[in-house]
């Protein structure tokens, strides 16, 4: 009986997507709830498994195409499949002889599921990567957590000359096609620029306080909540303090009406293989600085193994983004419609500064608050920054709502 692999139900905001990946072809040996190809949306890598056990017969929608909620990707032929042989104790030459004729399914297996060096399966970007490059994951060293291979290893592998690397003293070029996250993000940043009056403003902030916090009580903040203390909460809750007292900031636009959020859900922008996702921390007002650090922690984890979902990044009415983990000194961060503002924090460096007549060295960071001007004046964006300002330099204001 042959059975169609479908498209699964897309949410309302995603209208189609694109195959990126099929792991098997025609003729293949497929188990149900078996990864049978992965489609590409504007925010995330869905996989499709097989919905039973068969051979694959047919593929419908091939690498490429634009597909749409239930469309057929494929057809298997219902049937049972013979299990896993496991290592026996067979005469040597019997098992040499299965070995020999499972030689090729081996090496097809190999390719649909490639793992790293660890012996873990790969992301759906560094699996596609790996496939398209035909590069044997074993021999490139992993450097994400755990030693997990990831997409900057594969093309780092190749540019230094792994696999189909480049030849020293060549002058080659190499045209890629866009992805569908990466083409959407550079459409929706694009029109951002084009449809806002987009203005920033910077402030520096003084994190001493907040620092001697994290020194002081990181090792009892670890033991009784089993999260670390970082800068991200503090700057979480800074920002929905002065949101609460400025409220247009966490406002958005919709054709002549501004709407005034009742809720502060803050996106958290994460750099990713893939390119720059911003899963939102609903309620954030409401979360605890353990709750919140555990909240980035496991987008965080989705994030590097390509595990974020539709309703991670749905919604947000401000964002956060953290450039100064690479480096950055100062930046003008481009707003994440409909928001209204986004806030840019950066590279923290030790300077002199004067406080109470003295001059100490302080770590100063810098801030820039991007914002649209058609709804956020110039003093509100100030006075925000402001408010920020003054709750990472005096953390107790949090507490006291002053």
């Amino acid at each position: 009986m042959s059975t169609e692999v479908k498209v699964p139900v897309l949410p309302e905001s995603v209208a189609d997507a694109t195959v990126a990946a099929w792991h098997k072809k025609p003729g293949d040996t497929v188990r149900r709830d078996e990864n049978l190809v992965d489609l590409e949306t504007d925010k995330v890598v869905l996989e499709v498994p097989a919905p039973v056990d068969g051979v694959l017969k047919e593929i419908v929608s091939d690498s490429g195409a634009t597909v749409t909620s239930d469309e057929v990707l494929g057809v298997i032929e219902a049937g049972e499949v013979a299990p896993a042989e496991p290592a026996d104790d067979k005469p040597a030459g019997e098992s040499k002889d299965k070995a020999d004729n499972a030689g090729a399914k081996s090496d097809e297996n190999a390719a649909a599921e490639p793992v790293s060096t660890d012996g873990e399966k790969l992301s759906p970007a560094t699996r596609r990567i790996v496939e398209e490059e035909n590069v044997d994951p074993k021999a490139v060293e992993g450097t994400g957590r755990g030693g997990r291979l990831t997409k900057g290893d594969v093309v780092n592998y190749l540019a230094d000359g792994g696999a189909r690397g480049p030849v020293a003293g060549t002058r080659t070029e190499e045209r890629v096609k866009m992805t569908r996250l990466r083409s959407t993000i550079a459409k929706r940043l694009k029109d951002a620029q084009n449809t806002a009056a987009i203005l920033t403003s910077f402030q520096e902030v003084d994190l001493h306080a907040v620092q001697q916090l994290r020194a002081k009580y990181k090792e009892t903040f670890l033991d009784t909540h089993g999260v670390k203390l970082g800068l991200m909460s503090f700057f979480v809750k800074a920002c929905c303090h002065a949101l609460s007292k400025f409220p247009v900031v966490n406002a958005s636009l919709d054709g002549d009406e501004i709407v005034y959020h009742g809720f502060m859900d803050i996106g958290i922008a994460v750099s990713t293989e893939r390119g720059l996702m911003v899963p939102v921390l609903r309620n954030a007002e409401s979360m605890t600085l353990a709750e919140i650090e555990a909240g980035i922690r496991q987008y965080a984890v989705q994030a590097r193994e390509g595990t974020m979902s539709l309703e991670d990044l749905q919604g947000g009415t401000f964002s956060i983004t953290n450039g100064g983990t690479f480096g950055s000194m100062l930046s003008t961060p481009l707003l994440n419609p409909p928001q209204s503002a986004i806030l840019g924090m950066h590279n923290i460096k030790e300077r002199p500064v004067v406080v109470e007549g003295e001059i100490v060295v302080r770590p100063i960071m810098y801030l820039a608050l991007s914002y649209d001007h058609r709804i956020i004046d110039g003093k509100d964006s100030v006075q925000f920054l402001m408010a920020v300002k003054e709750a990472l330099e005096d953390p107790a204001r949090l507490l006291l709502n002053l």
